[in-house]
């Protein structure tokens, strides 16, 4: 017996609901866990030690240039023959956590970098500290500095996190695969997993637009 795709939704609503919630999920922490680790990079690339310096710099360039599809896989199976029982789901969102980590490092340090020196030599001048300097001064600019290129990583993140199928990670693309399948509607489907998936990032990108017009400074 045929079913229309109206009908054969209906019956994937919960598989395709559960996709989508593991996607979202895996997204947010991969968002959170790399922007986090991504601000101290770009902090160890301004304000680190020459070492220090070299390290992270080497860090960025070979995490930037390798494949994501290539950290995910490293992420599962080298951890595996360490011994390390991560799982599918934690290997993924460590792999996404570290490549998304090295590109906010270089949005920070880009920002940082582009605040005129003078400001800093002001507020030295006038008394503050490193610590009330960076927080009072130079932060609050770099963010709003970052934040376009930070929702443009955000949203690349959403995408990336597709590559998890490969490990049986079930989000949204490889439940998706499982749904057709079943019933061999391949393009109404898939059609159906893109929307989705940019639903999710045009959420991202209004957040960012928000954030943006809370944190701009008064005309």
């Amino acid at each position: 017996m045929s079913h229309t795709f109206l009908e054969q939704l209906w019956i994937a609503r919960y598989v395709i609901m559960n996709g989508l919630a593991m996607t979202v999920s895996i997204s947010l922490l991969a968002i959170l866990a790399g922007s986090v680790l991504g601000v101290f990079v770009g902090l160890a690339l301004v304000y680190g030690g020459a070492v220090l310096r070299l390290v992270v710099r080497a860090y960025t360039d070979v995490i930037r240039g390798t494949p994501v599809l290539v950290l995910v896989l490293a992420s599962y199976y080298v951890s595996s023959a360490a011994g390390v029982d991560l799982g599918p789901f934690s290997a993924g969102v460590l792999a996404l956590a570290i490549f998304c980590s090295s590109h906010v490092g270089e949005i920070v340090r880009g920002a940082l970098q582009a605040i005129p020196k003078g400001q800093t030599e002001a507020a030295k001048a006038i008394g503050l500290t490193f610590t009330q300097t960076f927080t009072s001064v130079l932060w609050p600019q770099a963010m709003r500095q970052c934040l376009p290129s930070w929702v443009n990583t955000a949203a690349e993140m959403v995408k990336a996190s597709t590559l998890l199928s490969v490990i049986g990670v079930a989000e949204l693309l490889l439940r998706t695969q499982e749904i057709i399948s079943r019933n061999f509607m391949s393009l109404q489907f898939y059609f159906l997993a893109g929307a989705l998936y940019f639903i999710v990032n045009y959420g991202i990108e209004q957040f960012g637009k928000y954030v943006e017009r809370k944190t701009a400074l008064p005309s």
